[in-house]
């Protein structure tokens, strides 16, 4: 098991599968499935397209339409607002994502689709460390 910690830059999609298979090249189990959990409330993970950056900006500005800040007047039924217009938005994102993945690994690599990557999806507009903790079961 280890931890990966993702640098965030506020909202957007940030990729991390080659951190991911450079883990797993290391492992001496070729064959398995790999859980990834991420350790916090307000961001997600997914599989999604890695080949056209326009589809995480399209992904991004779908989910901030979706779920629009504090601010915005369709949103002021919010009553945690703590740390700022996008802190209960976040949550309501995380909710509505995932924050665990499973994906097989064969022979040492992830069996992942031509196009597909793993993805960190930040719902917070500050800067962030965020870990996600892996393991590696046969």
């Amino acid at each position: 098991m280890t931890t990966f910690t993702i640098s965030t830059q506020g909202q957007g999609l940030y990729e991390f599968t080659r951190d991911v298979q450079g883990w797993l090249a290391k492992q001496p189990v070729k064959d398995g499935l790999l859980t990834l959990f991420v350790r916090h409330t307000s961001c997600s993970l997914l599989i999604q397209e890695n080949a056209d950056p326009e589809v995480q900006t399209d992904l991004h500005n779908f989910f901030a339409r979706l779920v629009p800040p504090t601010t915005d007047p369709a949103m002021s039924y919010l009553t945690h607002t703590y740390e700022g217009p996008d802190d209960m938005p976040a949550h309501i994102k995380a909710a509505m994502m995932p924050v665990s993945l499973g994906i097989p690994v064969q022979q040492g690599q992830l069996a992942l689709g031509t196009w597909q990557g793993l993805y960190l999806f930040e719902h917070r507009d500050h800067p962030h460390q965020r870990q996600v903790v892996a393991h590696l079961s046969h």
